[in-house]
């Protein structure tokens, strides 16, 4: 994958010891004269939307007009640190505010609108929900996942050592429950969950990771029993847990978290918010510490540096 957002684009593996440059094309006799300052614009906005760490990894071929009046072409090449590259063909007006590309099916982009397109966090119930990390953070990450999602598995990992290690004292991760309807036990997973934070909110994430390093031998005629093995590990009161996970209070806070999902167009797991900038499933790790380093400097609180 060249990137974790919109432009993931499998690209062919390179054979081995292979190289695979950026080669800098002849531009056609009826290419428009170079604008440094126009192509730095369009390549910070593909960038941030498309989450590509390194910009130099972005080549623009130059822009040449079509048989169609006021639509100009241009090549769009972009690498990865493996040596992969994919290609594609962007369709724009003169200024360049308007963008096709296609490779994503035509789909218009508006290159004067923020690419980061953050969503409205005000909007969605954040209060009395599973918290990592200190709460006086100047990044927070909301993350919606399921507990059986495999994706979520690994972004647990990367998310934990993101707030305990890598940018301790500088990020915190609020958990929202989405479970999936293609998955038969998240759903009771995540009301064990639930039960088990409204007991002691600490073991959440205990839950969490022992749901997810055991997702292989979770069933749904089993996941009761697992439950009651992690309570009884924590010790929780398990009577107590198993009257919570019969009642309404659990399934209430989860369906309030799906609709909440639902309203800011979270479509699968994990979709991560940070700091309102959304991240559908996980890219790669230089591309995700890349956004976060982003967002900690729009946030004030500068470069980061590694624990």
């Amino acid at each position: 994958m060249l990137s974790g957002a919109s432009f993931a684009i499998a690209a062919p593996t390179p054979a081995p010891g292979a190289a695979a440059p950026l080669s800098t094309p002849t531009p056609p006799p009826d290419a428009l004269p170079p604008n440094p300052a126009l192509d730095a614009r369009v390549t910070q906005w593909l960038q941030k939307k498309f989450m590509i760490a390194d910009p130099t990894h972005i080549q623009l071929g130059p822009v040449v007009p079509t048989v169609m009046k006021g639509v100009y072409s241009r090549s769009l090449r972009v690498s990865n640190d493996r040596g992969q590259s994919v290609g594609a063909t962007i369709y724009t007006n003169s200024t360049e505010d308007q963008m096709i590309l296609s490779q994503l099916q035509g789909q218009m982009y508006d290159l004067t609108r923020d690419p980061w397109e953050k969503a409205d966090l005000s909007k969605i119930h954040l209060e009395d929900r599973p918290v990592m990390g200190p709460a006086k953070a100047p990044l927070t990450i909301v993350e919606f996942a399921d507990f059986e999602c495999p994706f979520c598995a690994r972004a647990f990992g990367t998310l934990e050592t993101m707030v305990h290690t890598t940018y301790k004292d500088k990020l915190r991760v609020i958990y929202k429950n989405y479970p999936l309807n293609s998955h038969p036990w998240a759903i009771r997973a995540a009301i064990g969950a639930e039960c088990a934070r409204l007991q002691n909110p600490d073991t959440f994430w205990d839950f969490a990771r022992d749901y997810y390093s055991s997702q292989g031998s979770i069933t749904v005629a089993n996941i009761d029993d697992h439950i009651h093995t992690t309570a009884k590990r924590l010790n929780l009161d398990v009577p107590t847990l198993d009257a919570c996970m019969k009642g309404k209070a659990a399934p209430t806070r989860i369906d309030e978290d799906q609709k909440d999902g639902n309203a800011i167009g979270v479509t699968s797991t994990p979709t991560l918010l940070v700091n309102g900038v959304k991240v559908v499933g996980l890219p790669e790790e230089k591309a995700f510490e890349w956004v976060v380093g982003e967002q900690l400097k729009a946030a004030g609180a500068g470069e980061m540096l590694r624990k």
